[in-house]
C-alpha cells in the first residue's frame, strides 16, 4: 500500500472532473436550505451517511475484487434520480480516463470497455484504489471523503462563504468520516461473502429531488 497513491487520489486537483460537481449543494443553496456554514454543515453531516456511506461501500467492495458490473446495477438501483445516475457516469468516465493515465491497468481497460460512457463512480474509485496499490479503506475514506469536500468547496463559490469557515465544517466532520468508512469496510465485507444486497441503502430524498430540479435549469454554476 502506498500512502503517497493516497494523497494523490484523494487530492483536489486529480483531474477527475470533481471540480464542476457541486454535490447537490447548489441546489440547497437555491432553496435556501444551505445559508451558511452551520446549515453547510448540517447539508454535509446528511451527505455524508447516505449517499456517503453508500459510495464508500461501493469503493471499498469494488477494492476488494466484486464484480464491479454487479457493483454497477447495485449503484443504479440506490439513485432514484436520472440526473444523479447521469452525473456519476460522467465523473466515473472522467475518473477511469484520469486514472488510466496515472496508473495503467486492465481492469480499468476492461472497465472502459465494458462501460463506454462510464459506470458509477464509487464502482470507479475502487477499481483505481486497486490499480493503486490502496486497500478497501483507502477506497472509502476517498469515497467519504469526498461526498463531504466537493460540497464544501462548492458553497465557497455558491455564496462566498469563508474558505477558513468550510475548511472547519470539513474538520469538524472528520470523526463521522471515520465512522461511515469503518460502516463501508464492514458492508463491504458481506458483500464479499453474501452479494451485493448487503450494501448500505441509505435514502437522501432531498438529494434526489434537488438534482432533478436542478438538471433543468437553464442556469447553472456546477453541472450536479
Amino acid at each position: 500500500m502506498s500512502r503517497g497513491a493516497l494523497l494523490v487520489l484523494a487530492d483536489g486537483r486529480f483531474p477527475a472532473g470533481g471540480h464542476a460537481h457541486s454535490g447537490g449543494a447548489e441546489a440547497a443553496v437555491k432553496a435556501g436550505r444551505v445559508t451558511g456554514a452551520a446549515s453547510l454543515g448540517d447539508f454535509c453531516r446528511g451527505r455524508l451517511h447516505t449517499a456517503g456511506v453508500v459510495s464508500a461501500s461501493l469503493a471499498a467492495a469494488a477494492v476488494l475484487g466484486v464484480d464491479p458490473v454487479e457493483l454497477d446495477a447495485a449503484a443504479d438501483a440506490r439513485t432514484p434520480s436520472p440526473a444523479l445516475r447521469t452525473a456519476a457516469r460522467k465523473l466515473g468516465r472522467q475518473l477511469t480516463r484520469a486514472a488510466r493515465a496515472t496508473w495503467p491497468s486492465a481492469e480499468l481497460d476492461a472497465l472502459a470497455r465494458e462501460f463506454p460512457k462510464g459506470a458509477h463512480q464509487p464502482v470507479v474509485l475502487g477499481l483505481v484504489a486497486r490499480a493503486a496499490g490502496l486497500g478497501a479503506e483507502e477506497a472509502a475514506y476517498c469515497a467519504a471523503y469526498e461526498s463531504v469536500s466537493g460540497p464544501a468547496s462548492a458553497t465557497v463559490r455558491l455564496l462566498s462563504l469563508d474558505p477558513f469557515d468550510a475548511t472547519a465544517v470539513l474538520a469538524r466532520l472528520a470523526p463521522e468520516v471515520d465512522l461511515v468508512v469503518d460502516r463501508a469496510v464492514e458492508a463491504a465485507g458481506r458483500v464479499v461473502d453474501h452479494g451485493v444486497g448487503e450494501l448500505p441503502c441509505a435514502s437522501a430524498p432531498l438529494l434526489e429531488i434537488g438534482a432533478e430540479a436542478h438538471a433543468a435549469w437553464a442556469v447553472r454554476l456546477f453541472a450536479s
